[in-house]
């Protein structure tokens, strides 16, 4: 094998971790086929709402962080525009804490960015960890599953507790299916919400971190 001094090397690897961090929030030509777009852009929040000291681009990736900063209730950067049937894909990775993705849901009314309703969860808590669950923020919470931690038992052997872990929420009608790292985890039929919008939250409480990338989503018509 043909031996690369120091400063080609070094070009290669850059080359290589370029090409890596540009692959991300960009369709494959398959999803432009099937009907996705992108809701984030890569560079920066145009079309997301949030508290802007919390809240950054990195990277490539949506940053929510507490680090530093107090978060005495649960905030959310929120896309406004709502959606009623669809499958949303996107990448996560979280630090600590506990975070989710809120589909369906709606806007809290007067100040903050608070947000009630569905949520795909995902937590880091022990057996109390929420990976795979699906959520009622502000409602049900746990209760619209059959059992407290239906979810998670289904996504406990497949999370990748420091990695990025791909998120699939699909909502058709009264069904909402949810989908980690290939691993279908719940299943549900549920009519408390038909639409709404959608929202990433940073958890109250002691500093954390969640990340978002490649958020990509579908539009579907009834069947």
């Amino acid at each position: 094998m043909k031996a690369f001094s120091l400063p080609v090397l070094a070009g290669v690897l850059a080359c290589a971790q370029a090409f890596a961090a540009g692959e991300a929030n960009l369709l494959s030509e398959q999803e432009r086929r099937e009907g996705y777009v992108l809701l984030f852009n890569g560079k920066n929040l145009d079309g997301w709402d949030g508290d802007p000291e919390l809240w950054s681009v990195r990277d490539g990736a949506i940053v929510g962080s507490s680090d530093g900063k107090k978060v005495e209730t649960n905030t959310f950067l929120i896309y406004e525009r709502p959606f009623s049937d669809f499958m949303l894909k996107v990448d996560v990775r979280l630090r600590n804490g506990n975070s989710g993705i809120q589909f369906r849901s709606r806007r809290a009314p007067g100040p903050g960015w608070a947000a009630h309703g569905y949520q795909a969860d995902f937590s880091h808590a022990g057996e109390r960890s929420a990976w795979g669950n699906f959520y009622e923020e502000k409602g049900r919470g746990r209760a619209v599953m059959k059992t407290a931690d239906e979810g998670w038992r289904k996504a406990e052997p497949v999370v990748r507790a420091a990695g990025w872990n791909a998120y699939e929420i699909l909502a058709r009608g009264n069904r909402i299916r949810l989908t980690l790292n290939g691993k279908v985890t719940i299943d549900a039929e549920d009519d408390a919400s038909s639409a709404g919008i959608l929202a990433i939250q940073l958890h109250s409480g002691p500093s954390m971190q969640v990340e978002c990338r490649n958020i990509r989503i579908k539009e579907l018509g009834r069947e």
